[in-house]
């Protein structure tokens, strides 16, 4: 579905033009088009193709979706996947939902492709369009305000994990329930893997679009993509962070497991060892051979039981002072 299809120059708009009307603009000196597109069509993409000879590999990319954040170059054109991850309930993964951003971008036309996602770029035009002294770098400044919109929807997402962290990390001293807590642990780790797979690739592709051999297209606006690199490294050591401090509490929550294990083995012990006296006076005296003459004494009964509870009281007494019971 097409959102919207204007055309500038000299960092102002001109006017909202159909896209037949596209490729007149485009020969005029200073002017480059913006198209947005939403879950499009493949007559539409195929449409886009033919105006502003777009690389058929690219747009059989955009086409299947799903693809692998990335930034490949095609003659003097660009092509920039960018994953947008939304926090939402009962997502597709995990509580986040994975959208897809797909731009074009030339010398005289960007075209973005939204897929999966609800979350629009109205105000990433409405930014550019109050900033016209920016907007006369072109086509590379509004890839760079994409990015910068699309990094900046990282932000929150990572701060609702962190979040969810300290409160699961508080549960594991509170609930007594170790599989709870581990299934949470490991649901959390899956949804920082979501966004991992986000950030990761992106930040590496990005390096080539500051600094070195950067893409005609970028250079005059290529401060800016520093600044969408060192946000994307910000928010890639505060995932591996979240994964470090998920596996040292998944170990906590073990070893707590196994330190409440011991508690109950020793608790048992120290009951089996109480009974064992019991068990093993019971078996001397119930033998009933002749020549015992325990089992002739008219109070032998009652010592026998006091014998056995004041043994069995003394041993309680020392497991409870050891701890053990």
């Amino acid at each position: 579905m097409l959102i919207n299809c204007v055309a500038y120059q000299d960092g102002a708009k001109l006017a909202d033009i159909p896209v037949e009307k596209i490729s007149d603009y485009m020969l005029q000196p200073a002017c480059f088009v913006w198209v947005a597109l939403s879950d499009p069509s493949p007559e539409e993409l195929d449409e886009l193709k033919e105006e502003f000879g777009l690389h058929e590999l690219a747009v059989e990319d955009a086409h299947h979706g799903h693809q692998r954040p990335k930034i490949e170059e095609y003659g003097d054109s660009l092509f920039v996947v960018m994953h947008l991850v939304e926090s939402v309930a009962g997502g597709e993964e995990h509580g986040l939902n994975v959208g897809e951003v797909d731009v074009f971008v030339g010398s005289n036309y960007v075209v973005s492709v939204r897929s999966r996602s609800k979350a629009g770029f109205l105000g990433v035009r409405a930014r550019c369009e109050r900033e016209p002294e920016l907007l006369r770098n072109g086509s590379g400044f509004v890839l760079y305000a994409l990015m910068d919109a699309v990094v900046d929807r990282y932000f929150p997402v990572i701060d609702a994990l962190e979040v969810e962290l300290e409160q699961v990390e508080r549960q594991i001293f509170i609930e007594s329930n170790a599989r709870t807590s581990i299934q949470n642990l490991y649901a959390l780790k899956q949804r920082v893997m979501v966004l991992k797979h986000a950030v990761a690739p992106l930040l590496e592709a990005s390096g080539k679009l500051h600094g070195g051999r950067v893409p005609q297209i970028c250079v005059s606006s290529q401060e800016y993509f520093r600044d969408v690199v060192d946000h994307l490294g910000r928010i890639n050591g505060s995932i591996e962070s979240m994964r470090d401090t998920i596996s040292t509490a998944i170990q906590v929550n073990l070893s707590m497991v196994t330190i409440e294990d011991g508690e109950v083995t020793k608790r048992l012990a120290a009951w089996a060892a109480i009974f064992a006296v019991c068990t093993a006076f019971a078996g001397i005296w119930g033998m009933n051979f002749e020549a015992m003459p325990e089992l002739k004494w008219r109070y032998g009964y009652a010592i026998a039981l006091s014998l056995m509870g004041g043994t069995c009281g003394y041993l309680y007494y020392r497991f409870r002072k050891a701890g053990w019971l």
